[in-house]
């Protein structure tokens, strides 16, 4: 399999471009180029032009917010097929966050030209309106989170969030998701590794959540608890 027939498979995985015919597929692997970033490694720093569109083929990349005294808020995290970088090149500001790959990372990147003229297709115009769209459901989320949930209630909601984005249902109904860091978690909802400790610890006591190995698997109880 060539390098070209490979990135074409590729964007198929991407839902914006899922829709295109196979003419515009070819195209746009065409000008696609590949970026490797390590884990902890920078894609790009808040307040910086933008001029790439990212696409994750494989690993993880956070959203994130870092403030002068060196703490982070975690915006979101994004996996395979989910992609970022486009606002920059929708409304020609600096990026609004910096993004850092949270795993060994495969990217495809496309410049800010070729961006902008994929972007006017119709099917790559409608998926970009609904993810926008989710993401700013998203936000509001967050935004509704933080303002009206003490910490407990913070960390819970975080759990089942993760549980709804990433999580697999098992057969008995439960949900199995990746175990975050406590440090991860607690950048996601702006509070200190030390209190997640203390929370997840006590959702486990109730029998809320479980700890296993690499998974955290939450039941139904809980989802009607915090949902």
């Amino acid at each position: 399999m060539t390098h070209e027939t490979d990135d074409r498979e590729l964007l198929r995985t991407v839902p914006i471009f899922a829709e295109l015919q196979a003419a515009d597929i070819e195209s746009l692997a065409r000008l696609c180029t590949r970026r490797h970033n390590t884990k902890d490694t920078v894609i790009f720093f808040e307040n910086e032009q933008g001029d790439s569109f990212f696409m994750i083929l494989s690993g993880r990349v956070k959203v994130t917010i870092l403030g002068d005294d060196g703490r982070e808020v975690i915006l979101s995290m994004l996996g395979p097929g989910d992609f970022f970088g486009e606002m920059s090149l929708l409304d020609h500001e600096p990026r609004s966050a910096t993004a850092i790959a949270a795993e060994d990372t495969e990217l495809l990147c496309l410049a800010r030209t070729d961006f902008e003229k994929v972007a006017t297709k119709r099917t790559i115009t409608a998926a970009l309106i609904k993810t926008l769209t989710a993401r700013l459901r998203h936000a509001n989320h967050q935004i509704q989170t933080l303002a009206l949930l003490d910490v407990y209630g913070r960390v819970a909601r975080v759990i089942l969030d993760m549980a709804k984005e990433e999580g697999r249902r098992l057969k008995d109904g439960r949900i199995a998701f990746r175990r975050a860091t406590h440090q991860e978690l607690a950048n996601r909802i702006g509070t200190t590794r030390e209190t997640v400790t203390r929370m997840l610890k006590d959702l486990e006591r109730q029998g809320m959540i479980r700890i296993e190995g690499k998974e955290i698997v939450v039941g139904p109880d809980f989802e009607k608890a915090f949902d």
